[in-house]
């Protein structure tokens, strides 16, 4: 028997679990936070914003994430051709880690929900636990996808020395921020609850 059945829900909030009116929408006594046996518009959320996510991956990775400009000389530099220059000149393992955290961590992260997505949408009853860990996982790791928007952020702090040096965030970043940002609202109105519904079919 699922929760549903039972006409119970968790509040996503403080976690506390109680009956829901046959409406199927209230507020928490704990936290005032709205509870409902499912999210409402949750697939059509999630997919506006994973597709805004998506269209916006592109400039991010194509586009300047900053310009240093330094007597009279301005640089600017992708996430990509950073990590290059990070390979080439020796710092291999903090290369690894920009390359890990903003280029590779935003595509898994879209390719995992836009296959929770699809799977619910099909109704599959298949690997319901995986799917469940995977959506855990997708939450949890969105937030460290910030890297480079903190870098940039730490080094125009740094090195903002006035007629010396100064170092400007690109339209690449502003993407970049906007792809995090897009990812873990897609997350947050995913309802994985969602994958536990059709067991009967399938």
């Amino acid at each position: 028997m699922r929760a549903i059945d039972a006409g119970l829900a968790s509040c996503h909030t403080c976690g506390l679990l109680l009956h829901l009116p046959t409406a199927g929408h209230t507020h928490c006594p704990r936290c005032s936070s709205p509870m409902h046996l499912r999210k409402p518009a949750s697939l059509s959320q999630t997919w506006a914003f994973l597709l805004a996510a998506m269209i916006a991956y592109l400039p991010a990775n194509l586009y300047p994430v900053m310009t240093v400009v330094s007597f009279g000389k301005s640089q600017s530099d992708t996430i990509l051709s950073g990590v290059i220059y990070l390979f080439v000149h020796g710092d291999w393992p903090l290369a690894l880690i920009v390359f890990v955290a903003s280029v590779l961590v935003p595509l898994l992260k879209m390719l995992a929900l836009l296959y929770l997505l699809i799977t619910v949408q099909r109704k599959s009853t298949r690997y319901r636990q995986q799917r469940t860990r995977l959506y855990r996982v997708v939450e949890l790791v969105g937030r460290w996808s910030m890297v480079d928007i903190f870098v940039v952020a730490l080094l125009a702090a740094l090195v903002n020395v006035g007629t010396v040096a100064t170092i400007e965030p690109g339209a690449g970043a502003i993407a970049f921020s906007a792809v995090v940002i897009l990812t873990m609202f897609s997350a947050m109105n995913f309802d994985p609850r969602l994958i536990w519904d059709y067991q009967g079919e399938q």
